[in-house]
């Protein structure tokens, strides 16, 4: 293992020679310029800072997992397409058997398999306890039948990770498992959902007797609620310090756009901006902290609430002073010809609308704090834990 300066310099190397510059416009070019990066950092060996060695990545300690992530946030990269490096991939690792792993993570860590998340449903977002979504045992296959919502990248996913209610309804999380779903097998239906934005970042997907291995069930049978608290939590953590050097950098935006329109000289703006400095340093602290939980335990646990929390706040509370400092021309979107910066504050603001819904809403991250970090006294009306 090199020393962090030594890593540093190599890393520095690799992005100077094969950093791939600006992405191109259409959805498939974009998606097809994402994956050749992902494969690009793979067969480089720089894919998969906190994963395992054994699972393809590369199982760096903290400190250059630190420095990994503020390098990379240094240029604009694509992203990891679909959500399959960051959720399901630690939950396979954790839980998948032998056959699980040998398929399915090298290929996710190198984006020759997108996948995408299907948990909530029309009736059960922030209680997902109570999802309707069925598979019924036929020897050694599942059969599904249900409805899914909400979900990021299911239009180009190759794999969907699912919860399904195999007891009960009363049984709620005691009656839930954890599949893995072909995205184009028969019976799957995946439809786009246009927001607000005028973009279509989510989907809603449909199961009409769809066909499962038993294999592709991860753990046990009922025992998917547990596992997917695993899934949950790398959700809220993964990515937390690149996550934290990106808004390091929308915030230095955010001053140079003040000083362009002439509003630095208002004693209430720079307080503001001063607010958002701190806040995003406190959001790199956070971060380091969280994935030293993980480094040490293996699991994210309950302070990546906190980081959910924090960080959706922030980036609504950020992209609403933006919109009030362009004034007028905040409420210009993306297609006019006077919108600022191509209308990217506005764009931004209406996006984070959802920040404080997705991957647990604000009132859920708050409970999970109270009871868990805090020991607040739990709600009685929530259901008891499993």
């Amino acid at each position: 293992m090199p020393d962090d300066e030594e890593f540093r310099e190599s890393l520095r190397a690799f992005l100077k020679e094969h950093a791939p510059g600006r992405a191109p416009k259409g959805a498939a070019e974009r998606l097809a310029f994402a994956k050749a990066w992902a494969a690009t950092k793979y067969d480089h060996g720089f894919a998969g800072p906190a994963w395992p060695r054994e699972a393809g990545g590369m199982g760096l300690p903290f400190e250059q997992q630190v420095i990994y992530q503020v390098e990379m946030a240094r240029y604009r990269l694509p992203a990891m397409p679909g959500t399959g490096w960051e959720m399901v991939g630690p939950t396979i690792i954790k839980y998948g058997t032998p056959e699980q792993k040998e398929k399915y993570l090298r290929a996710t860590l190198r984006a020759d398999i997108v996948w995408a998340q299907g948990f909530s449903e029309p009736e059960a977002g922030s209680d997902l306890p109570g999802l309707r979504t069925t598979a019924r045992r036929d020897g050694d296959h599942y059969v599904v039948n249900g409805q899914k919502v909400w979900n990021t990248n299911a239009e180009k996913a190759d794999m969907l990770f699912v919860l399904v209610r195999t007891g009960t309804q009363e049984a709620r999380q005691k009656g839930i498992s954890y599949l893995l779903i072909d995205a184009h097998a028969p019976g799957v239906t995946v439809r786009p959902i246009r927001d607000i934005t005028g973009g279509e970042h989510f989907c809603e997907i449909f199961f009409d007797e769809v066909r499962v291995p038993v294999s592709q069930r991860v753990g046990e049978e009922n025992d998917g609620w547990r596992i997917a608290r695993t899934t949950l939590g790398h959700e809220r953590s993964a990515g937390a310090l690149n996550q934290a050097a990106f808004y390091r950098r929308i915030v230095d935006e955010l001053i140079a756009l003040a000083r362009e329109r002439g509003a630095v000289a208002d004693t209430g703006v720079r307080r503001r901006l001063a607010d958002f400095d701190v806040r995003v340093r406190v959001m790199n602290a956070h971060a380091a902290r969280t994935i030293a939980s993980i480094v040490a335990t293996g699991e994210p646990g309950p302070t990546s609430s906190v980081s959910r929390l924090y960080n959706s706040v922030f980036e609504q509370e950020l992209h609403e002073f933006a919109v009030e400092l362009l004034g007028p021309f905040g409420l210009l979107g993306r297609g006019d010809p006077d919108t600022v910066q191509r209308g990217r504050w506005t764009g931004g603001w209406l996006a984070t609308r959802a920040s404080t819904i997705g991957a647990g809403t604000a009132e859920i991250q708050r409970n999970t704090i109270a009871e868990q970090l805090l020991g607040l006294p739990r709600d009685p009306a929530m259901p008891p834990r499993p």
